[in-house]
């Protein structure tokens, strides 16, 4: 089968690769479309753990040999352990991710756990579908910040991670939601989806603030906007420096929420609000075309904000 393939640092390449085999409680799915997201971008530009040759792809919904129509959730914890007991199986220390560790949706067809599958209704639009999973990554950000009626909210990064925390805001009643990003284009779609103001750095003083690009200065800025006594929570994955005043957020009392993917429930919440999202900053390419859009956009394009590849 045809498959877009990690193949060595800065390098993605199209690939004619083995069938996929499902072996016990794994199910076959054919895909139909898939995101590309920045965490993938960045791992192959600089690689760490995503080890080549992997075919990616961890934002994806198909088809099942009978018909059914599905969107896969690619977190693979254990079960078994403590965190897990919890629920916390987003950070169970075994835990894999279908796309990281094993092969995932840039392919014609992919085998997962069955236990991964969601069945969509019918009428499900696919851009939709290939969503959720970004969408749940905020739908568990603002179940974090444990934001109160009315807050007020502040977004850095208008990729898509921002973008749907900004959405998600909004569905969860926040009173005012501002979003910050360098790129014009970016700023403007905000602005279309519902953001009070978008500016290239946020200035006001907020109650949450989401920090979707997970550099120093972002890290910073998303400190120094809370109020005394505010949440910053941190979903981006650019930079490991803190890069933050430690004084100020003890006198401030402030917190900072680490937030990596999401639960079961998060997910399935996930399904239910992104069909009445308005999805027109997606823009989809055959999968044939998805090594010239992934090197593109790794190599510093600013659009698509959003960009999916169908099979």
């Amino acid at each position: 089968m045809k498959a877009m393939v990690f193949t060595g640092p800065g390098v993605v390449e199209m690939r004619d690769v083995a069938e996929p085999a499902p072996g016990p409680g794994e199910t076959l799915v054919h895909v139909v479309t898939t995101g590309i997201c920045g965490s993938e971008l960045h791992g192959v530009k600089t690689p760490g753990f995503r080890v080549p040759p992997l075919v990616m792809g961890h934002e994806f919904a198909g088809r099942t040999d009978d018909g059914r129509a599905v969107v896969v959730n690619p977190i693979l914890s254990c079960g078994a352990c403590d965190l897990c007991a919890l629920g916390l199986g987003n950070v169970c220390r075994k835990r894999e991710i279908v796309g990281v560790h094993r092969p995932g949706g840039f392919g014609e067809r992919v085998a997962v756990p069955t236990s991964t599958l969601t069945v969509l209704p019918d009428g499900f639009a696919w851009t939709a579908a290939a969503i959720v999973e970004p969408a749940a990554n905020a739908v568990h950000a603002w179940s974090l910040a444990g934001a109160p009626a009315g807050a007020r909210v502040g977004v850095i990064g208008a990729g898509a991670i921002g973008l749907a925390c900004l959405l998600v805001a909004a569905s969860g009643g926040a009173a005012r939601i501002e979003v910050a990003d360098r790129s014009e284009h970016r700023r403007a779609i905000a602005e279309r989806l519902g953001a009070a103001a978008a500016v290239t750095e946020l200035s006001g003083e907020y109650d949450v603030v989401f920090d979707a690009v997970g550099a120093a200065a972002t890290h910073e800025q998303s400190l120094s906007r809370l109020r005394p006594g505010g949440v910053a929570v941190w979903l981006g994955l650019l930079d490991t420096d803190a890069g933050f005043d430690a004084a100020a957020l003890v006198r401030g009392e402030k917190r900072v929420l680490g937030s990596f993917a999401y639960g079961a429930a998060d997910f399935a919440r996930a399904v239910s609000l992104v069909p009445a999202w308005d999805l027109s900053w997606v823009d989809t390419y055959p999968l044939g075309d998805g090594a010239e859009v992934f090197t593109s956009l790794m190599n510093g394009a600013t659009a698509p904000v959003k960009a999916l590849l169908t099979v």
